[in-house]
């Protein structure tokens, strides 16, 4: 039932009624959202081939990315536009709840998300080929997983909220569960360069969550999803500043 309940929160796929998943299952999914990430990326995989087929890559890579966002119902880019938001204001922590929780998006979100997925893109495009089936299944693994470790190693900043459900539901089992699955998955396709790249997103998550945390008191369920979204796209940066170095097998 866990299993299912990450399907349906990490992606668009519905479960039937009779198979209603409650918040608190929900919650206790982390140690799932790594297979989750797998998926996804297996599916980003076959897109890829598919697409290769009668495309350039560079449409290729925007169709990917397009997908992706599909795949996942938007939901995290819509936190990571909704921490943009926070994040902008001067105000104060509860007043940047309140502008995070509001369903319009304000320009400094809409900035933020477009400079994100100009970014994504151009990392996308400087991976060669013989590397991109790693990274279309790294990425999405990764930064699940990188959402699995803030959710527990940081407080929650709100006294309610869907996020809180999977703060209290993320034990240290569910993070060491996910943090195997990871290596595996990484290891397996990457050797040391999957390594790497974890070790380095796993730096880059630990300066935001503790950069949200100053700005939010905590985290919330937006930032869970910025942390994604910016893991997703250090895992493309890293990958490509690890060829442009040599250091990445081609």
């Amino acid at each position: 039932m866990k299993f299912l309940a990450a399907i349906q929160f990490l992606t668009v796929i519905r479960l039937p009624r009779r198979l209603e998943i409650s918040l608190e299952n929900s919650g206790r999914s982390t140690g799932y959202f790594p297979v989750i990430g797998l998926f996804i990326g297996l599916i980003l995989v076959s897109l890829n081939w598919i697409f290769n087929l009668i495309l350039p890559p560079a449409v290729v890579n925007a169709l990917l990315i397009a997908a992706l966002v599909v795949i996942s119902g938007a939901l995290h880019l819509d936190g990571f536009v909704d921490t943009c938001d926070g994040l902008a204001s001067n105000k104060s922590v509860e007043d940047r709840w309140k502008i995070m929780h509001d369903s319009r998006a304000g320009s400094f979100g809409i900035i933020g998300v477009v400079l994100l997925l100009l970014v994504k893109y151009a990392s996308l495009n400087s991976i060669p080929a013989p590397l991109m089936m790693i990274a279309l299944i790294i990425m999405p693994v990764v930064s699940r997983w990188a959402m699995v470790y803030a959710i527990f190693a940081y407080s929650y900043a709100r006294p309610s909220g869907l996020g809180k459900a999977f703060k209290q539901g993320t034990t240290w089992p569910r993070l060491t569960m996910a943090t195997l699955i990871t290596l595996a998955i990484t290891v397996a396709l990457a050797q040391w360069v999957g390594l790497a790249v974890m070790f380095l997103v796993w730096v880059m998550t630990v300066a935001a969550a503790a950069y949200f945390k100053v700005k939010f008191s905590g985290l919330t369920g937006d930032t869970y999803g910025a942390i994604n979204e910016l893991a997703e796209v250090g895992v493309l940066i890293l990958i490509t500043l690890l060829v442009k170095l040599g250091l990445a097998p081609i």
